[in-house]
């Protein structure tokens, strides 16, 4: 008889682990959802919406078995007259959570500092938003630590965000709602390819918005000579900056692009072409006025290249004053202060209403939390597997090597993967909008600018590249905030137009292009 209680307790524990066995096996697709009501003052007039927080499971499809739960921030406005486009927004890294977009350009609140406030450059006003954090970042997390490797990889990464946005339209029965992509840096790609992943299982996909992360295109409508060329004129703008280089006693940004650019054309690119013919005085040349219209030393120049790196470029401008230009942002010459990290973790635990003790990752360190034996996982940047296909080791270190060098980018390993012009063939009607900031060292302003112009016909219509005076998050300057937000606004007003006025939009190569859509402003 003393045994009953021992066996009794036996069995209850029994079936728990039956139940949480079978909990797991059915891959619970939200969990820990919480919704708010709230209201802002957008322009004089009150804009209310509600917030929903929450994890969708990554599951198997095999299983069913959740391999990762990826958080989310979503905001949305009753609507009953018609249905509101959603937008899914991240930023990039890999391994970034998604709280730059969120508290700094596109969400109902705004983070200034170590305050909150009304963001009168919402994206809200014109669509849904879903603010995303893949695996490793924010609240996500891999269901198991063996997991971690089918989420910490470029292949991986584009298959779980294409996945977490199948699956949140379906459990927010949103189907029938116009459907935009938009991240930054790495996030820009990874919108690109999840763009055409979710086109190939006939989901249609509306727009894109590409921040700071390129173009996605598989194609180089660039000569050799051209990418090596250009980014001269964005070292000058920046050298302007600084009151160096020979174009800048008095001389305005406009005047200095022009002219860098025309050398460029006439002179530079030429040059290189015939690079290996020319003389000792024509190659003296070329450095003498490379570096005296980017500002830096003659030998900062590589004589055999004549180019300068962006990382170069760097070290070398202000090199006479003991700095170095911020990579995001070649005005700055240190990155912008965290004093704003406590407010956004505020907002997330107790305006949104998501209780967790999880550390945010990208805004909380890893080491606040539990890690068993002490042990804690390195960073999702760290471990990140960029390959896209089989590489030998050599490969790797050889590509890892070079771009640490060059200081312009992740590495390049493998053939990328299909993006925006695979997107274009599936749905030639999808509009996509680039955005470069001046004075970011990774995307030159003035390589969009002569991509744009070099588009065949086939898919120029559907792209527009806009070059904004900021850096890699050109959306902190006010100004600037306020244009991406109605370029933003233009491309799916006019998306929407298009789409009342075409009764069906079918998803396959070859349909006829509708305009509708012009490049200029």
């Amino acid at each position: 008889m003393k045994s009953l209680p021992r066996l009794r307790a036996c069995l209850l524990g029994c079936i728990a682990l039956s139940l949480m066995a079978a909990a797991q096996a059915s891959g619970p697709e939200l969990t820990d959802v919480v919704t708010r009501a709230h209201t802002i003052q957008v322009q004089g007039r009150t804009l209310r919406y509600e917030s929903e927080a929450g994890r969708v499971a990554i599951a198997d499809v095999e299983t069913g078995l959740a391999h990762g739960y990826m958080y989310y921030t979503a905001y949305r406005v009753p609507s009953p007259a018609k249905r509101r486009p959603l937008t899914f927004v991240w930023n990039g890294g890999p391994g970034a959570d998604s709280s730059l977009l969120h508290f700094s350009a596109a969400g109902p609140r705004r983070v200034e500092d170590g305050r909150l406030r009304d963001n009168e450059q919402t994206w809200l006003t014109d669509t849904d938003l879903v603010f995303v954090d893949p695996i490793g970042t924010g609240f996500s997390r891999p269901a198991r630590p063996e997991y971690a490797d089918e989420f910490y990889s470029t292949r991986g990464d584009v298959a779980s965000v294409t996945e977490f946005v199948r699956a949140w339209r379906l459990l927010h029965a949103t189907q029938e709602t116009g459907l935009y992509l938009a991240g930054e840096s790495w996030g820009a790609r990874r919108a690109a390819s999840v763009a055409y992943a979710l086109l190939q299982r006939q989901v249609r996909v509306d727009g894109i918005f590409l921040i700071s992360g390129g173009w996605g295109l598989s194609h180089e409508y660039l000569d050799a000579s051209l990418r090596t060329a250009l980014p001269a004129v964005d070292m000058a703008t920046a050298a302007l900056h600084y009151g160096k280089g020979t174009a800048a006693a008095g001389a305005s940004v406009e005047q200095v692009r022009r002219e860098v650019t025309q050398w460029v054309h006439r002179t530079y690119a030429p040059a290189l072409l015939r690079r290996d013919a020319l003389s000792d005085d024509e190659r003296r040349a070329i450095i003498e006025q490379l570096s005296a219209y980017i500002g830096v030393a003659p030998e900062a120049v590589d004589s055999r290249t004549l180019a300068v790196s962006p990382g170069e470029f760097r070290r070398r401008l202000l090199k006479d004053r003991g700095l170095t230009p911020y990579i995001f942002d070649l005005r700055r010459t240190a990155a912008p202060g965290q004093q704003n990290d406590a407010a956004m973790l505020d907002y997330l635990r107790h305006d949104i209403g998501y209780r967790t003790s999880l550390p945010y990752i990208g805004l909380e360190q890893l080491t606040q939390g539990f890690a068993p034996n002490g042990t804690y996982p390195t960073t999702v940047g760290e471990r990140w597997d960029y390959a896209t296909e089989k590489l030998s080791s050599e490969q790797i270190k050889a590509a890892m090597e070079a771009a640490q060098a060059n200081g312009d980018g992740p590495p390049r390993l493998g053939a990328p993967l299909p993006a925006t012009e695979e997107a274009l063939a599936l749905n030639p009607h999808l509009r996509v909008l680039i955005a470069a900031g001046l004075y970011d060292s990774f995307l030159p302003c003035a390589v969009g600018e002569e991509t744009q112009r070099r588009l065949p016909a086939s898919i120029a219509g559907s792209i527009v590249f806009r070059c904004y005076a900021g850096g890699h998050a050109m959306y902190l300057d006010a100004p600037v905030r306020k244009q991406v937000a109605d370029d933003v606004r233009r491309m799916q007003r006019r998306r929407a137009a298009l789409t009342s006025a075409t009764t069906t939009l079918r998803l396959e190569v070859g349909v006829t292009r509708v305009p509708g859509w012009s490049q200029k402003r």
